[in-house]
C-alpha cells in the first residue's frame, strides 16, 4: 500500500489513526447508546474481530474506554483499565468533545492519568462527538 492511500485510510476509518493492528484483542469499556458506531466498527475491521466486552476476562492489548462525566471517578476507571492490559498495552480514553454532554475538562484527565501512573502521550478527534486520549500504562 502507498503512503497517499494509507492517509487516505486514516481519514476514512479514524480507527486507523488510533494504531490498532490485526489480530489484537481490545476491550470495550463504558458503552451506551451515545457511542460512535463507525468508530467502533472501525476499530474492529481492523482488529479483524469484535471488541471484547466489559464481561471479558483476560488481558487485552488495549482497552477502549468511553466516559462521560456522570460515569463516576475516572482516576478509579482508569486503575482499572489497567489491570485489564497486557503488559506495554494502551488506554484509549474517548471523552466528548467540548460542548457535548458529559465533556470532561482536559486537565481533569490530566490529573487522573498521572494519579492512576499513566503516561499522556496524544488527544485526537475520533468522531464528530469524542475526542480521543491515548494513555499509556506503566511497564510491570
Amino acid at each position: 500500500m502507498s503512503a497517499t492511500a494509507d492517509h487516505a485510510e486514516e481519514r476514512t476509518n479514524p480507527a486507523a489513526r488510533l494504531g490498532f493492528e490485526p489480530g489484537q484483542v481490545v476491550q470495550e469499556i463504558g458503552y451506551d447508546d451515545d457511542v460512535d458506531q463507525d468508530l467502533r466498527e472501525g476499530i474492529e475491521s481492523t482488529i479483524g474481530q469484535e471488541l471484547m466486552d466489559e464481561e471479558y476476562d483476560d488481558v487485552a492489548d488495549a482497552v477502549v474506554l468511553w466516559f462521560r462525566d456522570e460515569d463516576g471517578d475516572l482516576t478509579d476507571a482508569l486503575v482499572d483499565s489497567i489491570g485489564l492490559l497486557e503488559d506495554g498495552g494502551n488506554i484509549w480514553l474517548l471523552t466528548p468533545k467540548t460542548g457535548r454532554d458529559g465533556y470532561i475538562e482536559p486537565s481533569d484527565i490530566t490529573d487522573a492519568a498521572q494519579t492512576a501512573g499513566l503516561s499522556q502521550s496524544k488527544s485526537i478527534s475520533v468522531a464528530k462527538d469524542w475526542t480521543g486520549t491515548r494513555l499509556a500504562a506503566p511497564k510491570r
